[in-house]
């Protein structure tokens, strides 16, 4: 690696988050509902995050799954969440707001990193459904926020590394450029090395089964869930460590 890389794992559980930090993360990005791409995290989910970690956390701020065109009840919500993830000791957020056209809603996503400061802003995902990656990202360079997490609007971080590696150019150290989505220890030297990114973004997930012994198996609690209630998804420390050692960190 020419220059070391910081690894941010997106963690949506108390136990992912210690697991990510054991794994050598330098950092994470707290949500809470990953199976819908994520949502903002409880307070209480922040608050034993903080007590637990020694290192920077990013709190999600999305207000429901779906597209991210948002009303203006729910935009005052993210701006309460973002106040209460500044009071309780965040050290950055993550937001992301479109318009019904395609483009970053600059207007709001002003607003939001005005309620951030002085905390780190990172622009999430939104940015890889909007209609033209170029004008969205001088957008946010315009705004000020310090990174653009990205897939390079392909379905995974690898498969998008030509667009990423043009958006890095692109950007000229103006902004972070974090890829994100589908990063392995197997793919992410190969990534960086393409890319020249400073950051990658992962979860490093494995499957979790319960070690409940009484199954209620005629029961579904939610109407989309990809699996049993009796398993689920969580941040494994080996993955991530692996993915920390490949990077030579």
């Amino acid at each position: 690696m020419p220059a070391p890389v910081l690894v941010e794992a997106c963690v949506d559980s108390i136990e992912s988050a210690l697991a990510a930090a054991e794994g050598g993360a330098h950092r994470i990005e707290l949500c809470a509902n990953l199976v819908e791409g994520g949502t903002t995290p409880s307070a209480g989910t922040l608050a034993v995050c903080r007590t637990r970690l020694r290192i920077p956390i990013f709190v999600l701020v999305r207000p429901r799954g779906g597209d991210f065109l948002y009303s203006a009840a729910e935009l005052a919500v993210m701006l309460e969440d973002i106040r209460r993830a500044k009071d309780a000791g965040a050290q950055g957020v993550v937001v992301g707001v479109l318009r019904a056209d395609g483009a970053i809603d600059a207007d709001r996503t002003q607003q939001l990193i005005a309620a951030a400061r002085p905390l780190e802003v990172t622009f999430h995902r939104a940015f890889d459904v909007c209609r033209d990656a170029g004008e969205a990202l001088e957008t946010l360079i315009a705004l000020g926020a310090e990174r653009v997490l990205t897939s390079g609007q392909a379905a995974s971080a690898p498969q998008g590394a030509d667009t990423i590696a043009r958006l890095v150019r692109r950007a000229a150290g103006r902004i972070g450029v974090l890829p994100g989505g589908g990063i392995t220890a197997e793919n992410v030297e190969a990534l960086v090395r393409g890319t020249g990114v400073a950051e990658v973004h992962l979860t490093g997930a494995v499957t979790r089964r319960s070690d409940m012994t009484f199954r209620a198996q005629q029961v579904e609690i939610g109407n989309a869930a990809p699996r049993s209630e009796y398993e689920w998804s969580v941040t494994d420390a080996e993955q991530i460590r692996r993915v920390v050692g490949s990077l030579g960190r």
